[in-house]
């Protein structure tokens, strides 16, 4: 393995590339081809389904099992991020979840009809623990090997790499789906089960790339056999720290705020639009492709503005534009003649603030992080924020969306969540890595 000093463009783009490896997860698991897919075996008998001696209906069940992995993932990351950073052993706790999760990816393919359920469930919950739980890890790498002047470009540039992979592969699953007969499939659930195989050795194998040049045990550490209750010292150590960091704390209490916004709406926008918009599935894939596209372009300006203007100020221009975008889709009117070309072009605003307010967000947690050899500890604070954030705004979408008979309301109440953030990093003391 080759011994890359920091701020090095070789190891920048070997890490970078690990988002290259694991977004088609994130687009082709989590938001275009399973959830159709799923939908399609377990849509029978008015979407109700059997697990675990109790009837769920199948989109309840599928969002219960992504949100316990979250709850999973939110209460090992600190604990395991604290052993990693004792040991020095971070790349191993990433190579795990990576392995976790493109494994089980590519179980989804026995996934093949309702008989067989707990496979889909499973292996989803499963797959989800392993892309967040390597993110962790991946994350906490950025101060290691990027001075914080190139921050805000590597973080854009991990972004726009995973944007542009999992578009092309996503292009290729979705020929595939919709033209079987192209490739001599009969099977019509077999294009789908094929999309998930690639998936997980697009993941894993892309991911060696990362793994050859990414360094372990950067701080030389040397632990002692009692490594776990040492571990659990080391996070005790952060907590205790992290609540003198004002600047990061408030960063934090912000980030909640609109993260709550921003994955929520990545989640579940695709059943807003379905069923407020009446969007049908082939126009909702043509706009989840196009905010993959647009985003690239976004996180590569938004990280040229934040060079000009610093990234708060970056950060509140985003989250602004969130905010009005949100409120643009809650007085969109499904009636209108011109809804096609209204939700295309809302498809293009979130494109264009989504790949900037997460690459922007991660630069600037990274910069505010003390003088530390705990770098997986403290990001995994971070995760533990954004996925009590998604949590938070779920269950907050599917109560509002219940007790109104209508999801319009959960999205007017997003937008509140993107002011309180804006409100909050507003309240942020000026830092000679953030500000201009």
């Amino acid at each position: 393995m080759p011994n890359l000093e920091k701020g090095n463009p070789k190891l920048i783009n070997a890490w970078a590339f690990y988002d290259w490896a694991n977004s088609v997860y994130s687009l082709v698991i989590a938001t275009a081809v399973f959830p159709i897919y799923y939908e399609s075996i377990t849509g029978e008998n008015g979407g109700i389904v059997h697990f675990l001696g109790t009837d769920f209906h199948n989109s309840t069940l599928l969002s219960y099992s992504l949100s316990l992995s979250f709850l999973i993932v939110a209460f090992i990351s600190p604990i395991l991020s604290a052993i990693a950073d004792y040991t020095g052993n971070k790349k191993r706790f990433m190579q795990f979840f990576c392995y976790l999760g493109s494994f089980s990816v590519m179980s989804l393919f026995f996934f093949t009809d309702v008989e067989n359920l707990w496979i889909g469930i499973v292996f989803t919950i499963l797959a989800s623990i392993g892309f967040w739980g390597s993110f962790v890890f991946y994350n906490s790498y950025l101060p290691e090997i990027a001075h914080p002047e190139q921050q805000d470009r590597v973080s854009a540039k991990g972004f726009m790499f995973g944007y542009t992979g999992s578009v092309l592969l996503l292009a290729f699953n979705l020929v595939m789906v919709m033209n079987p007969e192209l490739f001599g499939i009969k099977d019509p659930t077999l294009p789908a089960r094929i999309s998930f195989l690639m998936v997980g050795i697009w993941w894993m194998g892309f991911a060696q790339i990362t793994f050859y040049h990414l360094p372990n045990n950067v701080f030389h550490k040397k632990p002692e056999k009692d490594f776990i209750f040492k571990g659990f010292k080391e996070l005790k150590g952060v907590l205790i720290a992290l609540k003198n960091q004002v600047s990061l704390k408030l960063f934090l209490t912000a980030f909640f705020f609109y993260s709550v916004g921003v994955q929520t709406i990545i989640l579940l926008l695709g059943i807003y639009v379905k069923k407020e918009l009446n969007i049908d599935t082939s126009k909702l894939i043509i706009i989840i492709l196009l905010i993959q596209i647009v985003a690239i372009l976004g996180a590569f300006l938004f990280s040229r503005i934040s060079d000009k203007i610093g990234n708060i100020r970056t950060l509140k221009i985003t989250i602004a534009i969130w905010g009005i975008v949100c409120l643009a889709i809650f007085f969109t009117n499904a009636k209108n003649e011109y809804i096609d070309f209204q939700v295309y072009l809302l498809g293009a605003s979130i494109g264009m603030v989504l790949g900037a307010i997460q690459s922007i967000s991660r630069s600037t947690y990274s910069k505010l992080l003390p003088e530390t050899e705990d770098h997986a500890t403290y990001f995994s604070f971070y995760d533990v924020t954004e996925k009590i954030a998604i949590v938070l705004g779920t269950f907050i979408f599917g109560f509002v969306g219940a007790i109104y008979d209508s999801l319009k309301n959960s999205i007017f109440i997003l937008a509140i969540f993107f002011l309180l953030g804006y409100i909050v990093l507003s309240l942020m003391k000026k830092n000679p890595y953030l500000s201009k």
